[in-house]
């Protein structure tokens, strides 16, 4: 995939996500990017990622034309405006936050609408095991984001991942958050069934490279 495109959003193909999370080579690494978004996204591209993640909707704008790596936005902005104007900048897929323990069912039912409609692939991130059951039964996504983070505690679960995966059912694109160190690390979440990380690396654009990398082909620790 050529970087620095600059493509605009209405002649991006859809569903580049999904294809890139699915057809790569192992399991996908999904950098979130940080700082200069711009200087990273070249940064984890040549590392080897294949998709990124911005936690702001205004920062497609700014790395789509950086690089030619599918983008996910996941961010606290979960409305209609936000998915149309993620698309309309060049995004490729939307995170959306199933809080079916809070009745917000319908909502992301609704969202879900918008997301086909303007071309964005879909990712439900789910974080308990009846979120899990309940969204599976009613509104059966294509790709499930497993998260790490307990609704009532605020806080980390490294093992909650774990927990929630062999209740997916088969068939669907498992995308994993959390800490990850090593390589091995990596391939026991591919042999568990994960196919793509969303990642957060401390080293910024200058060493973004080299810590994508590691995880994708060479064992060892994060610099």
């Amino acid at each position: 995939m050529t970087s620095g495109s600059g493509a605009a959003a209405g002649a991006w193909p859809a569903r580049r996500f999904s294809q890139a999370i699915s057809e790569g080579d192992g399991i996908s690494i999904m950098p979130v990017l940080g700082g200069d978004v711009t200087a990273m996204a070249r940064s984890v591209e040549a590392g080897g990622a294949e998709a990124i993640v911005v936690e702001q909707v205004e920062h497609v704008g700014l790395v789509r034309g950086a690089t030619g790596l599918p983008i996910l936005v996941r961010c606290a902005e979960q409305e209609r405006g936000a998915l149309e104007r993620a698309r309309e900048l060049g995004a490729d897929a939307f995170s959306l936050v199933c809080d079916a323990e809070g009745g917000g069912i319908d909502g992301v039912a609704a969202l879900i609408g918008v997301a086909r409609a303007v071309g964005l692939d879909c990712a439900l991130e789910v974080r308990t095991e009846s979120e899990l059951a309940e969204v599976m039964e009613l509104l059966d996504p294509e790709i499930v984001v497993l998260s790490d983070r307990d609704p009532l505690k605020a806080e980390a679960d490294p093992d909650r991942m774990l927990r929630l995966l062999p209740d997916v059912p088969a068939g669907k694109l498992v995308v994993s958050t959390g800490p990850v160190e090593t390589r091995e690390h990596v391939l026991a979440l591919e042999d568990a069934g994960v196919d793509a990380l969303i990642v957060e690396f401390a080293t910024g654009s200058a060493g973004a490279d080299t810590a994508v990398a590691e995880l994708v082909g060479d064992s060892g620790p994060l610099r």
